[in-house]
């Protein structure tokens, strides 16, 4: 522990720099978006003891304490603006085929069968006149592994 205040007294610039890429190192590491900003605190309070060495590491910590809660607070708030709720995930490979055009691979026997689209197939249900294979259907809807469709 006496090597940490000595190094700190000595060197409380590149302390609180180190501290924040080992922070930044474990978080692309484990990609978990806990810990970058802690690691931008960190790198925040190097410039701020490099550019007042005075402060002393008490006060160091309380302005590295106040930069991480205030720095996660305020990027929770602009993830929620900037990735709102009600807009579907664009990761989210199910949502962005409702609306595609898919081919009729299997004929739809019962109202069931099977449907090309986005470059695989997948078993769909569609109620009134079931299309031949090789008609086109447009997705409505995903319901776990199952496509509805409709006649396009």
């Amino acid at each position: 522990m006496d090597w940490i205040v000595s190094l700190h007294a000595s060197q409380p610039f590149w302390l609180w720099l180190a501290i924040g890429v080992v922070l930044l190192g474990i978080e692309a590491t484990a990609s978990t978006e806990w810990l970058l900003w802690p690691a931008v605190s960190a790198g925040l309070t190097a410039l701020l003891t490099a550019l007042a060495p005075q402060l002393g590491l008490p006060i160091e910590i309380g302005v590295f304490a106040a930069l991480t809660v205030a720095s996660t607070v305020m990027s929770r708030r602009l993830i929620k603006r900037v990735n709102p709720k009600d807009q579907p995930d664009i990761n989210d490979r199910n949502v962005r085929l409702i609306g595609e055009r898919a081919r009729v691979v299997e004929a739809f026997v019962d109202g069931r069968g099977r449907v090309f689209v986005s470059g695989s197939e997948w078993p769909a249900e569609i109620e009134g006149a079931a299309p031949l294979a090789g008609e086109s259907v447009i997705v409505e809807s995903v319901s776990g592994p199952r496509l509805k469709v409709r006649t396009a």
